[in-house]
């Protein structure tokens, strides 16, 4: 998807730090000065022009540089992609006997910034989208499954027209050389599942997800090698059960969303318990059932922040490592070790499921790779955890005890027993229409896949890397105002005109090995891109 978009990002800072009160400038001395700043080295460039000499920042930035890349120094079976989401990108969200999800009904209920019935139609125009996939060079392709598109009633019969689209979309990209990667759920449950029991608050979905997976390992997994069961679930817990501006849009009630149900202090970690078993559950069925034959893998999606401490207090170091086990080891810590971390267990108390002997064994060791979706670090400052027993406005982030500011982009990761790693998402938004030269978004991208092969040269075993977006697509936050997309969209066009950006063309020459990324080329981003480390 997710993508999520940076309007995601600021708008989960902001939830996290909470609102002042309103002020203007005048509310400030008369002599207070407003400005900005910037110093000679990251400002004035022409470093040797009209006889300036080296600094040691000169020296320094030099000797640090991501070593100059091609494609070919990435392992043979690396796969570079793009990537997107079904209501995102194929719009026709009632046509052909496609049903509505929570994420249309969240969309068309709330005041929000447009939604994804027509999209990019992706639906319709799919040849086209492909075609322009096999012109760039694409290794793969990552999209998801509709879940009321192939199946309307959530469970029962499959709707012909539905198969029939995405065997049609498979065989596309297979047919020009692309690998299909599916992600099973990308924030788009059945409605009819949320109005008969609550959807992921109830343990009654990990049936239906697990019947809803049978479908599509048996339908298309013979031309399938690649599945993620859930997109990004951590941050899906957190945005649709805890701060509720995600679908199905569940909170407390609080001034910032005026969420109709929801409880913040329970259903996201329910919700999550729920994901974790569901996704262990298809798990378990596709190594019984089809894995011996169809020799695919499966593997589970959480959204990861860089984390660093805003300070070197050991405050701040204790908030960062606090943050680092409710946002990644959540979901992790059971995945690899059948349990949630002892923090969580000690802060939360009984809010927190408890795995029995059984499901801790089935969900450990149920991910044979891990999807990381990533944009961003933030710096954490410590705070302290609200009590269990102070219900008002207690949500994931003040259980968790840390501020969370915005830092910048990155690629830093912390060490978790270095599974296989696909990089799922990554991208860079701009403003809609304001340009097809798209620089920044390039020099980001490479500077990005240039810290992604170093840390493959440290031990990383990650294994691919999808573009977020090939083209650009509705946004769950910022609607169709950001996108991130190599491709522009006019959706003023009823033909919704596709037209390369500057970016399309430079990851074309990047994939066909025309381009070679050099040091220089990367200066701009070198001060917020970090060397990743395994996880």
């Amino acid at each position: 998807m997710q993508a999520f978009s940076l309007f995601f990002n600021v708008l989960l800072i902001v939830l996290a730090i909470g609102y002042i009160d309103a002020f203007t400038r005048n509310d400030f001395p008369e002599d207070f000065l407003f400005g900005s700043a910037t110093s000679a080295y990251q400002w004035e460039g022409a470093v040797d022009e009209d006889g300036r000499t080296s600094s040691v920042w000169d020296t320094f930035c030099h000797s640090c540089y991501i070593d100059a890349f091609t494609r070919n120094d990435f392992p043979e079976d690396f796969l570079f992609g793009s990537a997107t989401s079904a209501y995102q990108w194929e719009g026709a969200v009632d046509e052909d006997g496609r049903t509505s999800s929570v994420w249309d009904t969240f969309c068309h209920s709330s005041n929000y910034l447009g939604n994804g019935d027509v999209a990019c139609d992706g639906y319709h125009k799919y040849k086209e989208d492909v075609k322009l996939m096999a012109e760039m060079g694409l290794e793969a392709f990552r999209f998801s499954i509709s879940w009321t598109r192939l199946i309307p009633n959530g469970r029962g019969p499959i709707n012909p027209k539905g198969l029939l689209f995405y065997k049609n979309l498979i065989k596309a990209l297979r047919t020009h050389g692309i690998e299909p990667h599916v992600t099973l759920y990308h924030y788009d449950l059945p409605q009819t599942f949320e109005d008969e029991y609550g959807g992921w608050i109830n343990r009654k979905i990990i049936e239906d997800f697990t019947a809803f997976a049978d479908v599509c390992f048996r339908e298309f997994g013979d031309d399938v090698k690649l599945w993620t069961t859930i997109n990004e679930a951590n941050i899906f817990a957190i945005s649709s059960y805890s701060e509720g501006f995600a679908p199905p849009g569940h909170c407390s009630p609080n001034s910032f969303f005026n969420c109709s149900t929801g409880n913040s202090s329970t259903e996201p970690y329910l919700a999550g318990h729920n994901m974790l078993l569901a996704h262990a559950s298809a798990s378990k069925l596709y190594k019984l059932k089809y894995k011996n034959k169809q020799r695919g893998t499966i593997g589970f999606s959480i959204y990861a922040f860089g984390l660093t401490p805003y300070s070197y207090s050991k405050e701040d170091e204790v908030g960062t490592e606090r943050a680092k086990d409710f946002l990644f080891g959540w979901m992790l810590k059971p995945l690899v070790f059948g349990d949630y971390p002892d923090k969580m267990k000690r802060i939360l108390g009984s809010r927190l499921p408890i795995f029995s002997e059984e499901e801790s064994g089935l969900v450990k060791g149920s991910s044979d790779f891990l999807g990381i979706i990533h944009y961003m670090t933030v710096y954490v400052k410590n705070s302290s955890p609200t009590p269990s027993l102070l219900p008002s406005r207690q949500n994931f982030f003040t259980d968790m005890g840390a501020v969370t500011i915005f830092m910048g982009n990155s690629t830093f990761f912390e060490s978790y027993n270095n599974p296989p790693i696909y990089i799922l998402e990554n991208g860079k938004p701009m403003k809609h229409g304001s340009t097809l030269q798209d620089t920044p978004r390039i020099e980001y991208i490479q500077a990005y896949i240039g810290a992604m092969l170093n840390a493959i040269k440290n031990g990383s075993d990650t294994r691919g890397y999808f573009v977020w977006s090939m083209i650009d697509v509705y946004e769950l936050l910022s609607g169709y105002i950001y996108s991130y997309g190599m491709y522009d969209v006019n959706f003023s066009d009823p033909g919704l005109k596709r037209s390369p950006k500057l970016s399309a063309s430079w990851y074309t020459g990047f994939l066909n090995g025309t381009v070679d990324v050099g040091p220089r080329a990367i200066t701009r981003l070198q001060s917020n891109i970090s060397g990743s480390s395994s996880f």
